[in-house]
């Protein structure tokens, strides 16, 4: 028996060698590389395109269930606690108690302080771990990394929802399984960025990342959706079914998704004559592609200093030179301190805790502000929430083209919060006066909000990740991405459990104040940056004037 199991091992291992596979890529690649080289040995495509397709779907699926897994409690939340005296009790029930109808421990006074610990459970573990998830990505396999935190993160979405099926009424409960999820879904963020890092260039980051970014909003909306159909019924559905959905992903993930280019046998090596980052054109030279066994041969390999895979010219450029640099010579991890000294990371992140405080205090009691400003049940509101994600993908979209054309993230980010100031008022004052006014207004202000939330999470966390000082090192990318979306995390964590104590007494208009005045601190933040991008873009246009002179 044992000798047919190493018979059949050695075929299977001598198929592979002779079909040209490449064993460091994922199993599912294996097979798949296998199939198309057994029938289309001739058939010509270009493996870069192909892979870098496949990783981007691959990754905005991954973040999307995230995402879908996140949502459910802000859709849940308006039957945890709700006013009992509109609705008719079941027969049994005392219609003098005034509780009936809340699930326990949130049938107290003050429930919106103790929904508002759920989400700062969720959220601060998030914000904590997230500086950690960021060194560790950059030390490990992340296709294991996204694989592994997926599993955890959907194993505690399914715990939250089961205590509905068995009637958990302890609060400790679900703030652990609120914590556990928030330090799962720190893998999430850094992974995916730093793969997307590791296989496209530099060239319209802002819009390939603004499109890809559109994930957290379908996301959002899909979680919505699903809670929403559940949430008056059995609402631990709400749960179960986003985290199998994630379960399901996570092993797509595992079977199909390389890591980095020399996974599946490419080597993308700069051609001789590389412009500057801030020179190179839109039609710039794609990156030379060595494929096959020319890219094994290439290889970097950590233990050979006298071989290194890549040779400057001397008529390189200084970024190419640091491009071509032997990879042992930066091969370690990026450490905490040199990353926070890169030019416009502390701004962008302080600028980030701003921003993701609105955003997220959105996220989280949207639906319930609809439910108890409108006549709206809870799954409609649920649905009509829905709408500010809408807003929120097209303002993600619109914020990278705009950064493309500008090459001024901060001031295009700026511009967003200097709009999104009065987009939030109007909508708190008229929103509930009309539902189709209700969904535009949702629609103004998940553009403006979200947009330049999108825009630093991705590509201004990418570009400062690759930034000059660093040689373009991708390894730093994983760290500079935890720096930067770990800080908006942790205001991400604050503005919902502030919301839940402001708005205790019923009063949102106070909520909605303290939005606006965190959309102006942050743009306050970038303000010296965004001097600084006007001053560049009047002295290139003078520069342009003083040709067309000559």
């Amino acid at each position: 028996m044992k000798g047919c199991l190493v018979s059949v091992l050695n075929t299977i291992r001598r198929t592979f060698k002779m079909t040209g596979v490449n064993r460091d890529a994922p199993f599912g690649t294996q097979c798949l590389q296998r199939l198309c080289n057994k029938l289309c040995p001739r058939w010509q495509f270009n493996r870069l395109r192909c892979y870098q397709a496949s990783v981007l779907v691959l990754t905005f699926l991954t973040y999307m269930t995230y995402h879908l897994t996140r949502k459910p409690i802000s859709v849940v939340k308006s039957v945890l606690h709700r006013n009992c005296s509109t609705l008719v009790p079941p027969p049994g029930v005392d219609p003098a108690n005034e509780d009936w109808c809340d699930w326990p421990p949130f049938n107290t006074d003050d429930a919106n302080t103790l929904l508002g610990a759920l989400d700062s459970a969720f959220l601060f573990s998030y914000a904590g771990a997230m500086f950690v998830s960021g060194m560790v990505a950059e030390r490990v396999d992340l296709r294991y990394f996204l694989t592994l935190g997926m599993l955890i993160s959907a194993l505690f979405c399914y715990m939250f929802g089961v205590g509905y099926t068995y009637s958990v009424h302890n609060m400790t409960y679900y703030l652990i399984a609120q914590a556990g999820a928030g330090v799962a879904q720190t893998t999430g963020w850094p992974g995916t960025v730093s793969v997307l890092g590791k296989w496209f260039g530099t060239g319209k980051r802002g819009l390939i990342f603004g499109v890809w970014n559109s994930h957290t909003s379908i996301g959002n909306i899909l979680g919505t959706l699903l809670a929403s159909d559940y949430v008056e019924g059995d609402w631990s559905l709400s749960f179960i079914y986003p985290a199998l959905a994630m379960g399901c992903v996570a092993t797509l993930v595992f079977l199909f998704l390389p890591p980095e280019p020399k996974h599946v046998g490419i080597v993308l090596q700069p051609t001789d004559n590389c412009p500057s980052r801030q020179s190179r054109s839109d039609d710039e030279e794609e990156p030379q592609v060595i494929v096959g066994d020319q890219a094994a041969s290439l290889r970097p390999n950590r233990h050979s200093a006298n071989n290194p895979p890549y040779q400057a010219s001397e008529d390189a450029t200084e970024e190419t030179a640091l491009l071509r640099r032997p990879s042992h010579s930066h091969a370690g991890a990026v450490s905490l301190t040199r990353a926070l000294a890169i030019p416009g990371v502390v701004e962008f992140s302080l600028s980030l805790f701003f921003a993701k405080l609105v955003s997220y205090t959105f996220l989280y009691w949207l639906p319930l502000y609809i439910n108890t400003s409108t006549s709206l049940t809870p799954r409609e509101s649920g649905l009509l929430s829905t709408v500010f994600d809408v807003g929120g993908a097209a303002g993600a979209i619109l914020a990278g083209l705009l950064a493309d054309r500008s090459a001024s993230p901060a001031t295009v980010c700026g511009a967003f919060y200097l709009l999104g100031a009065p987009a939030l008022l109007i909508y708190q004052w008229w929103g509930a006066t009309s539902y189709w006014l209700n969904v535009f207004l949702l629609v103004v202000a998940g553009a403006l909000v979200n947009g330049p939330y999108a825009l630093i999470t991705t590509a201004v966390s990418t570009e400062l990740g690759t930034h000059s000082s660093l040689a373009g090192d991708a390894q730093a990318l994983a760290t500079v991405t935890a720096i930067i979306d770990g800080t908006g995390s942790v205001g991400a964590a604050v503005g919902p459990m502030l919301a839940g104590v402001v708005s205790a007494g019923g009063d949102w208009a106070r909520v909605f104040y303290m939005l606006v005045g965190c959309d102006a601190a942050a743009l306050l933040l970038l303000l010296r940056i965004v001097r600084s991008e006007l001053r560049k873009l009047r002295q290139e246009r003078r520069g342009t004037r003083a040709v067309r002179i000559e």
